[in-house]
């Protein structure tokens, strides 16, 4: 009897099997953290919330709208309008590069009109060609688009008292002095400037056809006359041993006073075209921004200055520069360098070299923080906490910063004295791993920012780092084409218990195993390479890495993510990428500020995509945030943070 059920079976299983591989079914590529609810593939990205300021090498750039209620900048290629209130922003996204100036129009007729100039290639008319901007603060409206013969770019714009005109200074070899009809669109006269670089020209707050321009040992008095311009030189001769600096920033006064400021700190006041006094070291450092203010009269000043009992970096004078009011900025920096200021309802807006914005109370010199940026880039590291909506950035300016998106702001910063190159949270959010330039690394406790434990072991940078799933090892990837293993399970020594052997390159991501037995590394020479933990032994069964499947995946290289790369890409276009935390969306950032937004795995060469622009060259990092709510990016050059939501496809 058993012999006849045991073929019956064997008969069944031969001839009524069904019509599958008897192979186990495929693991998950990446190990998904909301498996039970249906997953919703991502459709799109809103820019939420950009985190920098473009104050380094830019001046005059931040200023109030709405009686203060808002403040108007910009970083990377983006236009930001900031609620002083509730922290949320809106962009203006029109632009295609870097903005490097921005003025608000002051004439009631054009309430919150804005003009914005961008940097540019060729002089050619091309799209490429630098471009001013002419927009609606508020709905964000282009009014009108200026495409210039300023190659190079656009580093300073100025309203007439009317409203009506424009007028831009060019990058260009000659410094071009451009008078425009903005609403026409239409150049009314242009004439070179100087052979070397003007830094700001502004129209006499009461004149249409009267302008200032200031820059390297030059200081020019303008008419506009029909289509014609006309000049004159400013005139030292009244003073004794007087001689012609380098000039920064310009206001105005009644009856026809001018004051430049200058490279020295003094601020020199002009009569017609004369120099008739010095206000000698109004700062000890560079006058790098004045404000007119219209109502009054008053003039703001901003430079570089140790802060000092008497001595603040912003200074309100009377309408003769005679007198004045120091303001000291609570920054906590041994020195204060200001790029630009403007002046509210009993307040000044100050914008900084240090990429913050801050307002100062005018009679109680109280300051408030409303900006804060990394001050100098790139920005290379960036974590995304595990559960909450937080995110650590480490740059190359030596600070960690940790961002809390819900509430619009930085909610800390370490500076460590040297550039950080890459951080990352353990699983728990407990604690954070940051790897320096100079080969250190630091794990610090989240709850009282202490270091728990430092170890330099390699002597050049750290270019990712991260905790195992598991929590017990550490993987320290560096430029000397090695990662290394610590065993965090015995303690704040950190005694590397091995590394992997034979990497062809330096590392440029890694990524563990949901299981904590393996970790992938791609290289600089454009290998992906998989490694058993912790013994750094190479893993070359290709079968068996085809079955691993990955706690997190931010490589830019594996047949998994051929499809990321552009027909035009050279091998180093796409730097960073990162999956979503459902295993079915990928993003990528490049060489030429783009996030792309791709389906996860994406095999097939050239896949198709949606782009994202706003950031301007090259994007060093980029993730998701806990329940891929949000995408954080981070750009080099521009030194800024973007926060887009993501938008889920409907059930």
């Amino acid at each position: 009897m058993e012999w006849v059920t045991d073929s019956l079976l064997l008969f069944t299983v031969l001839y009524f099997r069904p019509p599958v591989s008897r192979a186990l079914p495929q693991p998950e590529k990446l190990q998904t953290n909301n498996v039970g609810k249906k997953k919703r593939p991502i459709e799109d990205l809103i820019l939420e919330l950009v985190f920098g300021y473009r104050g380094k090498d830019c001046r005059n750039n931040v200023h109030y709208l709405n009686d203060g209620a808002d403040v108007i900048y910009h970083t990377a290629s983006i236009g930001i309008l900031y609620n002083v209130a509730t922290g949320s922003q809106s962009f203006y996204q029109e632009h295609n590069d870097d903005i490097l100036c921005l003025t608000v129009n002051q004439h009631p007729k054009f309430t919150n009109i804005v003009a914005t100039g961008q940097v540019g290639d060729s002089a050619d008319m091309s799209a490429t060609a630098p471009s001013i901007h002419v927009w609606d603060a508020m709905n964000k409206q282009t009014l009108s688009v200026l495409r210039c013969y300023h190659s190079k770019g656009v580093c300073s714009v100025s309203f007439s008292a009317t409203g009506k005109l424009l007028l831009s200074i060019g990058l260009d070899p000659e410094h071009t002095i451009t008078i425009w009809k903005w609403q026409e669109g239409a150049k009314i006269a242009s004439r070179a400037g100087h052979n070397q670089r003007i830094f700001v020209a502004e129209f006499r707050p009461d004149s249409d056809t009267q302008f200032v321009s200031v820059g390297v040992k030059h200081v020019r008095f303008w008419t506009l006359a029909g289509r014609a311009l006309l000049s004159k030189k400013g005139l030292l001769s009244s003073i004794e041993d007087a001689r012609m600096q380098t000039m920064l920033s310009v206001a105005f006064g009644a009856n026809n006073l001018t004051f430049t400021g200058t490279i020295s700190g003094d601020v020199c006041v002009w009569k017609d075209h004369v120099l008739i006094r010095i206000v000698a070291k109004a700062h000890n450092g560079p006058v790098f921004t004045m404000y007119t203010t219209l109502r009054d009269g008053l003039i703001v000043t901003g430079g570089k200055e140790r802060p000092s009992k008497e001595g603040g970096a912003v200074k309100l004078w009377d309408q003769e520069l005679k007198r004045c009011r120091a303001f000291r900025l609570e920054t906590g920096q041994m020195t204060d360098c200001v790029r630009s200021v403007c002046r509210g309802k009993g307040k000044i807006l100050v914008g900084t070299r240090n990429a913050e914005i801050i307002e100062v109370g005018e009679k109680n010199a109280a300051c408030n923080i409303l900006i804060n940026g990394h001050m100098d880039g790139p920005i290379w590291g960036l974590a995304t906490h595990p559960s909450r909506d937080f995110f650590l950035s480490a740059a190359e300016d030596g600070t960690v910063r940790l961002w809390d998106i819900a509430e619009k702001k930085m909610l800390n910063k370490v500076s460590l004295g040297h550039a950080a190159r890459t951080v990352c949270y353990s699983p728990e959010g407990d604690m954070v791993a940051i790897g320096m330039k100079n080969g250190e690394f630091i794990i610090l406790l989240v709850t009282s920012l202490k270091i728990w434990g430092k170890k330099r072991d390699r002597r050049s940078a750290i270019q990712d780092i991260r905790f195992s799933p598991d929590s017990r090892y550490l993987a320290v990837g560096s430029s000397e084409n090695a990662v290394d293993f610590y065993d965090l399970t015995l303690g704040p020594t950190l005694n590397r218990v091995s590394y992997c052997k034979d990497i062809p390159s330096f590392v440029i991501q890694m990524d563990f195993s949901a299981d904590s037995s393996y970790l992938q590394v791609s290289t600089g020479s454009y290998k992906r390479q998989v490694y058993e933990v912790p013994s750094g032994k190479q893993l070359v069964d290709q079968a068996v890495i085809d079955r691993i499947t990955w706690a997190t995946w931010t490589s830019v290289l594996g047949d998994e993510v051929i499809g990321i790369w552009s027909r035009h890409a050279e091998k180093a276009d796409v730097n960073c990428a990162c999956v979503s935390h459902s295993g079915i969306n990928l993003v990528t950032g490049d060489d030429f500020g783009m996030v792309k937004l791709f389906d996860f795995p994406c095999p097939e060469k050239f896949a198709k995509h949606k782009r994202f622009l706003g950031h301007s060259a090259h994007l060093t990092n980029i993730r998701f945030t806990s329940g891929d709510r949000y995408v954080v990016s981070a750009g080099g050059d521009d030194c800024s943070l973007f926060v887009w939501k993501c938008v889920h496809m409907p059930h």
